[in-house]
């Protein structure tokens, strides 16, 4: 396995996975938590793609969000499930790189470049502030329930957010096959399937003082660890959204029959008819009207930087990528519904699996509300208000 050490070699190694995974993507999806998909999410960790952020000064290529925007999309027009499931291991190589110490960097990056994943154990039920938080570290032992934990269940260690003995928010970085460790499958989603985000328990599992790390302190200055997380989630509802319109492309050109009214106004095949056209051209700006915004709030968070100047420069990361992130979510809702208007009634028949990139949107687009993000983005232009300093902002 090699880690790619360009944007061009990570873009071909991504469309070289995204051709692997294709072939599989409707049958993982119908079955859901019911089958582990091992083999997509080991050729996932065996593409040398995990490395692609680690920083130069730690033994990897450092390539910056454009690029990781540019293979999350690829990868997601493919399976956007198993595009998902690396989406927390890249926040927390930028986690590392900003807040970890020597010791956690060179064994958890080495680990990577070695196509070892990061999962998550963020997410609980109840509670509005961290200071909620059950999940607690006594006695250098962690104890606590997780849920929404992608990418946990095949990794090699979990990122677990817990209050420590002082209450203060902190990740431990614990190994997936540890004592105490469970991670089940019981994640069932109408979309987004084979993620498998079940729930994961803790229970009195060592945590290695020097494998523990001062997160709260992570959000109490200017950041983009939230704005760098939320273009993976951009990049995977662009992704979704230029799938549907591949397959709606396909369909129209290979399947579907003209309407009858169509036929009356001199159409020969579905591709005649103007209504179509329209429709499918409209649909087709807006995808790329989507990926085009992706692309601009990744060049713009590469000008902000992993650690922003300032509060100013930390807001523009931030707003840049929401605007991306919102639009991208709706092109790909109307696009997973859009492709049955385009295509007629046959299309809608389970055999071809096209309701997945509806179901796949939605799901996904729900993980924070899109309309705080224009809120947010409105509230900076019209009264020079700035984002909150949050993880999904």
């Amino acid at each position: 396995m090699a880690v790619p050490q360009t944007h061009a070699e990570a873009v071909t190694t991504a469309c070289q996975l995204a051709e692997f995974l294709i072939p599989g993507a409707i049958q993982r999806d119908r079955d859901g938590a019911d089958t582990v998909p091992h083999e997509a999410v080991a050729a996932l960790d065996s593409s040398g793609l995990l490395g692609i952020t680690v920083p130069a000064a730690d033994g990897g290529p450092g390539l910056g969000p454009r690029t990781l925007a540019e293979v999350t999309r690829i990868v997601a027009a493919a399976d956007p499930s198993i595009a998902q499931v690396p989406q927390a291991h890249f926040l927390m190589i930028d986690v590392l790189a900003v807040h970890a110490g020597a010791e956690a960097r060179k064994r958890i990056y080495g680990d990577v470049l070695a196509g070892r994943r990061l999962g998550n154990a963020l997410a609980e039920r109840g509670g509005k502030h961290a200071q909620d938080l059950k999940t607690r570290i006594a006695g250098g032992r962690l104890d606590g329930v997780k849920y929404y934990t992608t990418g946990a269940l095949t990794s090699a260690w979990i990122a677990v957010s817990a209050l420590d003995e002082n209450g203060r928010l902190v990740l431990a970085l614990v190994p997936r096959d540890a004592g105490g460790v469970t991670v089940d499958t019981d994640w069932d989603m109408i979309g987004q399937r084979a993620t498998i985000s079940g729930t994961a328990t803790f229970r009195q599992v060592p945590v290695e003082p020097g494998l523990r790390i001062d997160y709260a302190g992570a959000y109490e200055v200017p950041q983009q660890l939230g704005a760098r997380a939320q273009l993976v989630h951009a990049a995977i509802e662009v992704g979704i959204a230029g799938a549907a319109l591949r397959d709606a492309r396909s369909y129209l050109r290979e399947k579907a029959r003209p309407s009858t009214e169509a036929v009356r106004h001199g159409a020969t095949a579905a591709t005649d008819d103007p209504h179509v056209r329209h429709r499918y051209g409209r649909l087709a700006a807006r995808v790329r009207a989507a990926e085009a915004l992706l692309e601009s709030s990744a060049r713009t968070l590469e000008e902000v930087g992993l650690i922003p100047a300032d509060a100013e420069s930390a807001a523009r990361g931030s707003l840049a990528v929401a605007a991306a992130k919102a639009f991208g979510s709706e092109v790909a809702l109307e696009a997973g519904s859009e492709l049955f208007t385009l295509c007629g009634t046959s299309s809608a028949a389970a055999k071809y699996g096209l309701d997945r990139h509806w179901r796949n949107a939605r799901t996904h687009s729900v993980h924070d509300p899109l309309d705080w993000k224009y809120a947010h983005i409105a509230a900076y232009d019209l009264a020079g208000q700035l984002p909150p300093n949050h993880g999904q902002l």
